[in-house]
């Protein structure tokens, strides 16, 4: 039998501000956070921005990185990020190389799976957020209100 330990490290992100934990409130702010970390990006990275009871920011990780136009993302390796750093809830974010960030079908589809599989485990998803360029992002949650 094989056992296996891990050992988690967490250092501070070159160029993040410096002072207590940001607050994510709104898909602006999970974009003001995110923009930065997946700027320059040629192909599309998926990551997880964790946050506590209060939303505010536990850290991020990238868990998937892909091609051009997509990567493949499971539900497993977003709430693994979650339970190890023992997170309330998930933002859970991507680039589009392309620059356009709107929600394509798949990314809808994912986003749906993702909130039911974190409902069974109570680690709400509360946004999903697609990077663009120049500044610009999509917010499901924010889309959500706008269809109404």
């Amino acid at each position: 039998m094989r056992l296996r330990e891990v050992h988690a490290v967490y250092r501070p992100v070159a160029g993040a501000p410096a002072g207590p934990r940001p607050q994510v409130n709104t898909g602006r702010d999970a974009a003001g956070i995110i923009s930065p970390l997946l700027a320059g990006s040629l192909v599309e990275r998926f990551g997880v921005l964790t946050v506590d009871t209060k939303h505010r920011v536990i850290g991020w990780d990238v868990v998937s990185v892909g091609t051009l136009d997509a990567t493949i993302v499971h539900p497993r390796d977003v709430f693994r990020v979650a339970l190890q750093q023992n997170a309330a809830a998930v933002i859970v974010a991507h680039n589009h190389p392309s620059g356009d960030p709107t929600f394509s079908a798949d990314d809808e589809t994912l986003t749906r799976r993702l909130q039911t599989a974190g409902e069974m485990m109570g680690i709400a998803v509360l946004d999903h957020v697609v990077i663009g360029d120049a500044g610009r992002y999509c917010s499901f949650k924010e889309q959500a209100v706008t269809r109404g």
